[in-house]
């Protein structure tokens, strides 16, 4: 088993939501013939219920059959070392075929200004980068062997990352291991950039109230469209001074900070009808310094300042609930070992650019952080190709990845 077959393997499991478990199995029988001592576990559901990022409900919450798994390989005395766990998630979005001009989850080898490159669902984000992980573990663990250093290396495929991290979670809150963790890597498509901060997110749903009406009438109806175009104009022009105010140093190369994103919208339901109601699924920026309460309490302010301006909104007062997965924003400090130890080992195979970065999307490295762990992000790939049609990566990152990530983690064994 090399680099590329483990890679084309994993791919072609379709690992979409609740869909893991195959992929787990076979995932795991390869860190075993690797030589790798390995671990698997499931989320539990009352205890996810009880973390913030999750709903309230258990049964909300798909955890069944729905395994995390993990390979540990110990250098030397690993308890008189450090511990360092490397991660991805086996988990894929789901992929559109008619918009593919290959099939998604059939690995496909190609060409890009002189480059190879490898398409399929899963390429960036994270199979590729988790792929990786494992033989860079391997090749740091036979470099710490040789020089006589001691501690461990983990790598793990985690399950549900696209649903708010349930692995990465369940790891967090109840450890897996009968060994603790000093620190994380999680190799996250970051352009091969050292990615310390992560935004956090709000998910809200509107919904708005109007009267039908024939369309040769429409004036006997209350349009909620009109309605909704104020509430989306205020959140945008509330997300452009939120931006304007933004003086977290890693965020001002972004030219919105903390996006918002009405990602899904349905109004109405008959063409010869006025659309009396909408319902609207919003995603909201939350930055690192901040929490997910503090700026749910900003929009629904806004909101409410609509409301009170309009009679009608008054009189019909709009929904607006969280649902689905809250992610709290995580950030750790570049001084952190694993961090300048990232740093060094990205001067040391070619990477110039190591200054620390944050990013405007979520990641499972918020949980590890709660939990204590200082976390990093550094992967092969752009995320501008996750959850893309035609998911391509550049292979010659995928091998740097593996090298930069090996000395990373022999650095921190020594």
């Amino acid at each position: 088993m090399d680099l590329r077959t483990l890679t084309e393997r994993l791919i072609a499991f379709d690992t979409t939501q609740g869909q893991e478990a195959d992929a787990a199995a076979w995932f795991r029988a390869q860190l075993d013939d690797l030589g790798f001592e390995t671990y698997q576990w499931e989320a539990d559901p009352e205890e996810l219920a009880k973390h913030s990022s999750f709903p309230d409900d258990p049964a909300e919450i798909q955890t069944e059959n729905r395994p995390s798994v993990a390979g540990v390989l110990e250098v030397g005395d690993p308890d008189a070392g450090e511990t360092l766990v490397l991660n991805g998630h086996l988990d894929v979005v789901p992929a559109d075929d008619d918009a593919w001009t290959s099939p998604p989850f059939e690995p496909v080898w190609g060409e890009e200004d002189g480059a190879e490159t490898l398409t399929a669902r899963g390429a960036v984000d994270m199979k590729a980068p988790l792929a990786a992980c494992v033989f860079a573990a391997l090749d740091a663990a036979e470099r710490a062997e040789e020089n006589g250093h001691d501690g461990r290396i983990v790598v793990e495929g985690v399950a549900g990352e696209e649903e708010g991290g349930i692995g990465a979670a369940a790891a967090a809150l109840s450890n897996p291991y009968p060994f603790e963790r000093d620190a994380a890597l999680i190799a996250e498509p970051t352009d091969l950039r050292a990615v310390i901060a992560t935004e956090g997110t709000v998910m809200k749903r509107l919904q708005l109230q109007g009267r039908a009406a024939h369309a040769a009438s429409r004036w006997a109806g209350e349009d909620v469209l009109p309605h909704f175009e104020r509430i989306r104009a205020a959140f945008l022009e509330l997300e452009a001074e939120r931006t304007d105010a933004t003086t977290h140093p890693l965020y001002q190369e972004f030219p919105v900070t903390a996006p918002v994103c009405f990602g899904k919208v349905n109004a109405g339901n008959w063409a010869s009808s006025v659309p009396s109601s909408l319902t609207a699924e919003i995603r909201i920026g939350v930055l690192p310094g901040e929490s997910v309460d503090e700026v749910e309490a900003v929009y629904e302010d806004a909101l409410q300042a609509i409301v009170d301006g309009e009679e009608w909104l008054s009189e019909h007062p709009p929904g607006f609930d969280r649902f689905n997965i809250q992610f709290e924003p995580a950030e750790t400090d570049a001084e952190e070992r694993v961090v300048q130890e990232l740093r060094a080992a990205m001067l040391e195979t070619g990477i110039d650019d190591t200054a620390p970065r944050g990013a405007t999307y979520g990641a499972d490295s918020r949980h590890y952080v709660a939990a204590g762990i200082p976390t990093v992000l550094f992967g092969p790939g752009t995320i501008e190709q996750a959850h893309f049609p035609d998911e391509t990566i550049q292979w010659a990152d995928v091998e740097q990845a593996r090298e930069t990530i090996t000395e990373t983690a022999a650095r921190f064994l020594a």
